[in-house]
């Protein structure tokens, strides 16, 4: 992730001649009902005009609302500051090479490596990035991972194939420095997209190895090994955006993700490579027959990709579809020693509120080195997968409505403002697809009356208002309520009790029309 260079703001960066926008019925290829992919050019050129015209955001991916993904390699060993200890280590009078100095050594000669080759620290102890998996005596099970990302309610997950550190965490014929000939001696992608697609969910790959040679190691030596050039970013333009475009084709080729997220700096990528990226992701899409979905921070458009927040969101709704992505602790998205989170309530609260802003969440885990996942990051992720269980009617599949909500707790309004709990007072609209039901998800328990404000007789007419409910505890019961009144101060419903009948982390209720909502 980037810590230090803030996302661009979500604008096209191409202008289109007007000859290009133009597509025939001849460039179209509509595929049948449940066929899995859905209409879109039958082939790409690596040019914007021909990119652009890639449907962006596929209604799995509108209806999936909430993902996970995980900052889990090399980078997790040390454990301490966070996933840029590969940088910050070699960084003098930084917190991080103190700390390496004084458990491994100087990293002139106990250089990152160390930790993919295995070495000793200082006090004798061997460290390497090795996990084992359940089956060979450790602890790591990629099948009980992704039957914990089911149990959270996530539609789709999926690891960081590469991070910064350029390591690669599959059978990379392009670079030798993967989790198959090195350290695990495992197809770590494969083996998280076989779990994860065996419990139904759609799967993932975030990449974030254009910063690699572009700045991460900039206070590494140089090197003089041919090989060690490769991992520290050192082999030199030509060679090093060849091996950007190597690496992603053998993902797509290898794995054939259902999203390929990228981190920033992709700007500075020749623009041609982006372009061939682009053009062959899409192309192997349509000869998979599957919707695909790219996501960005800088480099592409919103024309055919998905604009991504960091730690973040808009203030207000969006179009066209975005993403956030998040992490569950505030200081690190790996797993460091120590490590603090959000609280359930702040993280729920945020994916409620970018739902209805017309966007989804990805949430960023922190597995330990040797493949568990922390019991405070489980907690976490059941406890959303709860409230979804029970609510999730209100979420999946919905869409965003003419207003996303109301009250005092500002939420987003760009990259880096990070979750926040609401509070009663703070209302979120969804709706179904329909168009004929609204939810009002209520960030907490108002009292014997539930007041929206946004909702004055001027503004909703009633008058098709066929039932007003309250879901209950259990998914798809409800408690129908008296017809709400109105008057100058908003909706007024009144709930069956004063306090609330169970607990949750917020309350929906259901508005169901006979036509279509009042906008």
């Amino acid at each position: 992730m980037s810590l230090e260079f803030p996302a661009s703001p979500p604008i096209s960066r191409r202008t289109v001649l007007a000859a290009a926008g133009a597509v025939t019925a001849a460039s179209l290829v509509r595929f049948a009902p449940g066929a899995g992919a859905t209409e879109g050019p039958s082939s790409y050129t690596p040019t914007w005009a021909s990119v652009d015209r890639h449907p962006p955001a596929p209604a799995w991916f509108q209806d999936a609302k909430f993902g996970i993904y995980y900052h889990w390699g090399v980078f997790s060993v040390p454990a301490f500051g966070n996933e840029w200890y590969p940088r910050t280590m070699y960084v003098s009078g930084s917190s991080e090479n103190n700390h390496h100095k004084q458990v491994f050594g100087d990293p002139l000669a106990w250089p990152y490596h160390n930790f993919i080759n295995g070495a000793n620290d200082k006090s004798g102890r061997f460290v390497q990035f090795a996990p084992k998996l359940t089956s060979a005596g450790g602890r790591f099970d990629p099948v009980a991972w992704a039957q914990l990302f089911k149990a959270a309610g996530a539609k789709f997950a999926g690891p960081v194939a590469e991070h910064h550190d350029g390591f690669s965490m599959w059978n990379s014929r392009a670079n030798e420095w993967n989790s198959v000939a090195k350290g695990p001696k495992l197809d770590l992608v494969g083996l998280h997209g076989q779990a994860i697609r065996g419990q139904g969910l759609k799967f993932l790959c975030a990449l974030h190895h254009a910063f690699n040679f572009t700045g991460y190691y900039d206070h590494v030596p140089a090197q003089s090994n041919a090989s060690l050039k490769k991992l520290y970013g050192q082999l030199g333009a030509t060679a090093e955006n060849q091996l950007w475009y190597a690496k992603l084709q053998e993902i797509i080729d290898g794995y054939q993700p259902d999203l390929i997220y990228q981190d920033f700096n992709l700007g500075r990528i020749p623009e041609a490579q982006r372009l061939n990226f682009l053009s062959y992701y899409y192309n192997k899409a349509v000869s998979w027959n599957k919707d695909v979905v790219a996501t960005y921070k800088d480099g592409f458009n919103n024309r055919g990709e998905v604009y991504d927040y960091e730690r973040g969101g808009p203030a207000g709704l969006l179009t066209p579809y975005w993403l956030t992505d998040d992490s569950i602790s505030s200081s690190s998205w790996c797993y460091t020693n120590g490590i603090g989170y959000y609280s359930l309530k702040a993280i729920l609260h945020s994916i409620l509120d970018r739902v209805a802003k017309g966007g989804n969440t990805l949430l960023n885990i922190a597995p330990m080195a040797d493949g568990t996942i922390p019991d405070g990051q489980r907690g976490i992720l059941l406890g959303i997968g709860d409230y979804l269980g029970r609510f999730g009617e209100s979420v999946y599949a919905t869409r965003s409505w003419s207003s996303f909500g109301e009250g005092p707790t500002k939420m987003g309004g760009g990259s880096f403002t990070g979750p926040k709990a609401g509070t009663a007072q703070d209302i979120r609209f969804t709706r179904t697809k329909d168009d004929k039901v609204l939810y009002a998800t209520v960030l907490g328990w108002q009292g014997a009356t539930t007041t929206i404000s946004t909702l004055t007789a001027s503004r909703f007419p009633l008058a098709g208002l066929v039932s007003t409910q309250l879901l209950t505890n259990t998914a798809g019961s409800y408690v129908n309520l008296p017809r709400p009144t109105q008057d100058g101060g908003g909706l007024r419903v009144a709930m069956p009790s004063a306090t609330a009948p169970f607990s949750a982390q917020a309350y929906v209720l259901k508005f169901t029309f006979s036509d279509r909502i009042p906008a």
